[in-house]
């Protein structure tokens, strides 16, 4: 189910600042990211639905990514960590893989308890969509161009 487009509805609320840690032991926080559109996909490798999407998910930053769209797949606090990174390695996921040990950033957005759910932000760091369950790639794709555009 798609939650409501937010732009042009008034101001977007601010998306949560968050550090992390990539499965590489890089370190990060979305701050850092502003100035580019940048996808939040909280999945599981448990997930049915998460590990379908996957491929649409690494397309999608394939196609955006050289005109400053970044991808963060956020593993939920219950996937095990051996999974996440054997999952991720062995599909060559080409963006930032971050478990979320704790659940904190699952706690900040929301909190999000079910899987998958996407977070679209634009350059200024704030939620622009979101989506629980599978998002329609389509409309996806033209919110990203949409928000490429933008200033």
């Amino acid at each position: 189910m798609a939650l409501p487009w937010l732009g042009g509805c008034g101001t977007r609320e601010k998306a949560p600042d968050f550090g992390y840690t990539l499965l590489d032991g890089s370190t990060g926080r979305t701050e850092a990211l502003r100035g580019k559109v940048l996808l939040v996909n909280f999945w599981a490798t448990t997930c049915a639905v998460c590990v379908a999407e996957m491929p649409r998910i690494v397309a999608t930053h394939e196609k955006f990514r050289a005109r400053g769209f970044e991808t963060l797949a956020v593993a939920m606090q219950h996937d095990p960590p051996a999974s996440v990174s054997m999952y991720a390695e062995s599909r060559r996921l080409p963006f930032g893989v971050v478990i979320d040990n704790t659940g904190e950033i699952a706690r900040r957005y929301g909190p999000v308890k079910a899987t998958p759910t996407t977070f679209l932000i634009d350059k200024q760091g704030a939620i622009a969509a979101s989506w629980l369950g599978e998002p329609n790639f389509g409309v996806l794709h033209a919110s990203i161009e949409k928000l490429l555009a933008e200033a």
